[in-house]
């Protein structure tokens, strides 16, 4: 696959594929056989290997570990938190999952514009407007926020998954906008 033109803003160099520790070359060729590229995220965080092993790590944890939360779900909260910020890259990156997961183009351009728009069930919608209140007005969470989950149907275990989704989606989106990370291009035309 080739690199596209411009991943981000920064003067840190993105090491080209034989500049990489024998770890970081599978990984990129586990996410070229899986995706058909290497997610700019990733390419943003490889001229660190520890911080791109930690960055991987914490997402493929949130992302992949048993949850109450389906991946779908997890995605959504992604999208959610990324429309508050206005994260171009994640925005575009995840809309594209919500559409390959969903098999709902439609959806997924809901999720990116207003998530309130999409016929969703109470329980996502439960979730959504909680990771969007943590985004927006963190300091407002109060036990009712909480106790609204639980009566959606979400444990506290979930709630611990949710908090750190979100948590992380809005760390990634403030990165994104430090170093203007542009999406790949194949998100723009997947799952349409």
């Amino acid at each position: 696959m080739s690199q596209p033109d411009y991943i981000h803003a920064l003067d840190v160099p993105v090491p080209s594929r034989d500049e990489l520790d024998e770890g970081t070359r599978k990984y990129f060729e586990l996410c070229d056989e899986k995706l058909g590229m290497v997610p700019n995220v990733l390419a943003s965080y490889s001229f660190d290997a520890t911080k791109l092993r930690a960055f991987s790590d914490m997402y493929n944890d949130l992302m992949f570990s048993e949850s109450g939360l389906s991946k779908l779900e997890r995605e959504m909260i992604a999208v959610v938190v990324s429309s508050v910020n206005s994260c171009y890259y994640c925005l575009t990156a995840h809309g594209a999952a919500v559409r390959e997961l969903s098999g709902d183009p439609i959806l997924g351009e809901l999720m990116v514009m207003n998530y309130r728009a999409a016929k969703l069930e109470p329980k996502q919608k439960a979730v959504l407007d909680f990771a969007y209140k943590l985004t927006k007005t963190p300091n407002e969470i109060e036990e009712a926020d909480r106790q609204a989950l639980r009566d959606a149907g979400w444990t506290d275990r979930d709630i611990w998954d949710i908090g750190a989704t979100v948590g992380f989606y809005n760390m990634s989106n403030r990165m994104a906008a430090t170093i203007d990370m542009m999406p790949n291009k194949e998100y723009h035309s997947q799952n349409r």
